[in-house]
């Protein structure tokens, strides 16, 4: 599993959101829960990066939704950009990495809660798959 190199930035589609990464970030998984295809329209991709190592550099647009007991999900009123899950008491935070400005080095680490997948799609790309987190 390789992490991806720190100093990257990354934000929503109109720019009320943006972020900078000084921190190693961890591969990306794929993510079929329910509430990640309600949210993102289909599976959802997300990075994690230490909370130290994320800065928000632009907040106006920032919103946060509380989606469950264990986390909540930050968007863009503005624009309506899924750009993050923050878990309760967790010592990172996920980012969607389609909200990272550049080429990451990011890699793929597999697939999780599969259990949960759209009836519509198939996995077959010979990544792990795991029924939960």
């Amino acid at each position: 599993m390789r992490a991806a190199t720190s100093s990257r930035t990354g934000g929503c589609l109109c720019g009320a959101v943006r972020y900078a990464i000084s921190a190693p970030m961890r591969g990306v998984s794929y993510c079929h829960c329910g509430q990640c295809r309600r949210t993102h329209g289909h599976f959802a991709a997300y990075t994690g990066v230490a909370r130290e190592g994320f800065a928000l550099t632009e907040s106006r647009g920032l919103k946060w939704y509380r989606s469950s007991d264990q986390a909540r999900r930050g968007f863009c009123a503005e624009c309506g950009a899924s750009l993050f899950w923050d878990g309760t008491g967790r010592g990172h935070i996920a980012v969607a990495a389609g909200s990272l400005d550049d080429d990451t080095g990011l890699e793929i680490l597999g697939h999780i809660y599969v259990a949960d997948k759209g009836a519509y799609y198939q996995i077959d790309d010979g990544l792990e798959q795991r029924p939960q987190g």
